[in-house]
């Protein structure tokens, strides 16, 4: 379906903004996350488009106009903003955002209403926050979870693949091809990275076991 502006002339979707300029296009929203006290307290997270890459993140449990738009500046420093800014209509993003955001020559997208899709890349990020990491833990007050959220988005942005991707990170890692494999826990364990170290020494048990591991890799 092709939209029309108020000239006649047609307008591109939705769907081909965001594929047309992915790259110069930030997502925001804002997590809310029970505490064991049953306390409620806000996770703004920032997402990039163009490599799926977790921004920035702040807790607070009072999310203000003013916060936010200190938020966004704390997200893009100097030059690096984005040429345009996707969210909801939560009435947290007041005169006070707005006016910073255009301030900072950032186009404010707000999405239509009651329309989550159109600002999917932050919700996907969300749901898997909460498959990989929230729904595991016992969040104690605002310091724990930026210590938990810390943690997560060194393991998102540096380990956890994506099919979007090539099945890459959002930071990219190089591809190792030989060396021992090794598992190091993060996240508390709740994720683990996989990686491999060479060795200037190698006994004849060692050298066994790499073969081993090298065959069946490529078995599998």
């Amino acid at each position: 379906m092709v939209n029309c502006s108020s000239s006649g002339s047609p307008s591109q979707t939705w769907r081909t903004f965001l594929r047309n300029h992915v790259d110069a296009i930030a997502g925001i929203d804002l997590c809310v996350i029970p505490t064991l006290t049953f306390e409620c307290l806000f996770a703004f997270l920032v997402v990039g488009h163009g490599r799926r890459q977790l921004l920035w993140f702040a807790v607070t449990q009072h999310p203000t106009a003013e916060w936010l738009a200190q938020q966004i500046v704390e997200a893009f420093p100097w030059d690096t903003a984005s040429t345009s800014l996707v969210r909801d209509n939560d009435r947290s993003y007041g005169p006070a955002f707005t006016r910073r955001v255009r301030a900072m020559g950032i186009r404010d997208r707000p999405i239509s209403p009651r329309s989550p899709r159109q600002n999917a890349y932050v919700e996907r990020l969300i749901g898997t926050l909460r498959r990989d990491c929230l729904d595991h833990v016992l969040i104690f007050g605002e310091r724990h979870l930026r210590w938990v959220l810390t943690l997560y988005s060194l393991y998102y942005n540096e380990t956890r693949t994506h099919l979007a991707l090539g099945k890459d990170a959002p930071l990219r890692r190089a591809v190792q091809r030989s060396g021992t494999i090794v598992v190091t826990p993060i996240v508390s364990g709740l994720h683990h990275r996989y990686g491999r170290i060479l060795f200037s020494g190698w006994t004849g048990a060692a050298l066994r076991r790499q073969r081993y591991v090298d065959r069946y890799i490529h078995n599998a």
